[in-house]
C-alpha cells in the first residue's frame, strides 16, 4: 500500500509542477490562414540559454501528421525573448511532422537566456500560412509546454520546461462561436 501511494504523491506532484508553470504565449489563430504569437508578460519557470538558430518549441501544437514542414511568411512582429532585442524578423519552423511548433530567428543578440522568475518574452508577431498548414492548425491542441533550446520533437528529452502555451480563443471556441452566428442568423429570418 506505500507504494501505491508514494507512486501517486508523485504524480500529483509532478501535474502540480506542469499546472504552475506560467502562461507565457497565446496563440491567435482567429484570422484565416495567418498565426499570431503574442508574449503574456508570464514568468519563466527555469533559467537556461538559447540561440537564435534553434529557439523554443511549442510542443504538442499539431494533433495531426498528415502536413509536413510549414510555409510562412512573416507579415510583422517583434516576439523575442525578454532582454534581447528582436531583429523583427522571427520565424516558424515545422520539423517534417512533428507534433511541435518551433519559433526561431528573433534577434541578432548573442547570449540570449530565459532566466527563472523573470518575465520570459516581449512582443508578438504575425505569418501567413498557406491553407493546409492553416487547417491542421486550427485541428491542433488548445495549449502545452514551452521548451528551450529546442527546434523539433526529439530536442525535448534534452531542453527546458520554461512555461506553457495556449490558443485564444480555443480552436473549438471559434466553431462554436461561428455555429452560434449561423444559428443567430437564421433566427431572424
Amino acid at each position: 500500500m506505500n507504494k501505491i501511494a508514494t507512486i501517486a504523491g508523485l504524480a500529483v506532484a509532478a501535474t502540480a509542477m506542469t499546472a504552475s508553470a506560467d502562461n507565457l504565449l497565446l496563440v491567435d489563430l482567429s484570422s484565416t490562414n495567418q498565426i499570431t504569437i503574442s508574449a503574456t508578460g508570464g514568468l519563466s519557470a527555469a533559467s537556461v540559454s538559447v540561440s537564435n538558430f534553434t529557439g523554443w518549441l511549442l510542443a504538442d501544437f499539431y494533433s495531426s501528421t498528415v502536413h509536413a514542414g510549414l510555409a510562412d511568411s512573416a507579415v510583422s512582429g517583434d516576439l523575442t525573448v525578454a532582454g534581447t532585442t528582436s531583429d523583427g524578423s522571427p520565424d516558424l519552423f515545422r520539423g517534417g511532422v512533428d507534433a511541435g511548433l518551433n519559433v526561431w530567428s528573433f534577434s541578432n543578440d548573442s547570449g540570449i537566456s530565459f532566466t527563472a522568475g523573470a518575465v520570459a518574452f516581449t512582443g508578438s508577431a504575425t505569418w501567413d500560412v498557406d491553407a493546409a498548414m492553416y487547417a491542421d492548425m486550427l485541428a491542433g491542441n488548445s495549449g502545452g509546454d514551452i521548451y528551450a533550446p529546442a527546434d523539433t520533437d526529439d530536442d525535448i528529452s534534452g531542453a527546458t520546461l520554461i512555461g506553457t502555451w495556449s490558443v485564444v480563443p480555443a480552436p473549438s471556441s471559434l466553431a462554436l462561436l461561428g455555429l452560434g452566428g449561423i444559428v443567430a442568423g437564421r433566427r431572424r429570418r
